[in-house]
């Protein structure tokens, strides 16, 4: 039996790195797939693993260890329950664009949630910062001065000029870091920024509908030339959550978890309930609108048959 972490998953085929070192391509035990494991993939890059190699070479995952983390995102096949991006992470790096193409603010909120439920830091990085127009600047600086107020690290980039790339670089140095965000925000660029010479596929935007094209097609893990790793993913487009209880949602909104201890009831939901602080906050302008739309939509999300096939 031997040992390793999972560098790189095509969603057919696992590369580990073992704890000697070698690099062995493995594929998931067959019953293992069947253990009530609810995913489109029960191994992500990230995952402690145990492997057995057979007489004829073939390598086998038969067990992961216990997670201490990770980010997970309803599927996209509905035949399945989620997708686990990535596990064990030290922190997150969501990587997001005002326009060229435009991050939806519920997505970002999405994700920040989903960390926040197993605390992990993210750092925002708007990206793209040299091309934007007066207009598209002062939104990008709102949007920094939002996440900001709330407490996460978040700074405007440039992947081509490379403006806000050391604070980034001193941010990731040592911490095993995922990198994550809609296609087409430039997360390819950024990372071959970072470390230099690897040389990952880039794309230009679709002229027609000014979205991004899938480059990264699988998660991989590449160490970093200071010291520590990032985890590259395939940008994806909606982020649905999962596994949230209603009740707790708020929780993973810091602004909104603070001000809901002023609530008069404690089970207060946020939505119409009398004396509830955060709807004064909101009128006051204490918490962003776009925010509390957010919590809102993750409530939705959790409604039982939101996402069952009809």
């Amino acid at each position: 039996m031997t040992q390793g972490i999972v560098i790189k998953s095509t969603g057919s085929w696992y590369t580990v790195k073992t704890d000697d070192g070698a690099e062995i391509d493995c594929k998931v035990k067959g019953r293992f797939r069947l253990q009530g494991i609810r995913s489109t993939n029960p191994v992500s890059v990230g995952d402690r693993v145990h492997i057995t190699v057979a007489d004829d070479g073939a390598a086998f995952i038969t067990r992961v260890d216990d997670r201490r983390n990770y980010i997970i995102r309803r599927a996209s096949n509905l035949s399945k329950e989620s997708h686990i991006i990535a596990a064990n992470i030290d922190a997150a790096v969501l990587v997001v664009t005002v326009e060229h193409p435009r991050t939806n603010l519920v997505f970002i909120d999405r994700f920040l949630a989903t960390a926040e439920a197993y605390n992990i830091p993210v750092y925002i990085a708007i990206n793209k910062c040299d091309i934007y127009n007066e207009d598209e600047m002062e939104l990008a600086l709102g949007i920094q001065h939002l996440y900001r107020t709330i407490g996460y690290e978040t700074h405007l980039i440039s992947a081509h000029n490379g403006e806000g790339l050391d604070n980034l670089s001193q941010y990731i140095t040592g911490k095993l870091t995922l990198f994550s965000g809609n296609s087409g925000v430039g997360k390819s660029s950024l990372i071959n920024r970072l470390i230099p010479g690897l040389d990952l596929k880039t794309a230009a935007l679709s002229a027609q509908h000014d979205t991004g094209m899938h480059t990264t097609t699988y998660s991989q893990m590449f160490p970093l030339p200071q010291g520590g790793y990032i985890i590259d993913t395939p940008g994806i487009k909606g982020f649905g959550t999962i596994d949230f209880d209603p009740a707790t949602v708020a929780h993973y909104f810091p602004e909104i978890f603070s001000i809901s201890h002023n609530c008069r009831f404690n089970n207060c939901t946020h939505r119409n309930e009398l004396g509830c602080a955060v709807l004064q906050a909101i009128e006051e302008h204490r918490i962003s609108q776009s925010r509390y739309a957010s919590y809102l939509s993750i409530i939705d999300d959790s409604t039982d048959g939101k996402y069952r096939v009809g």
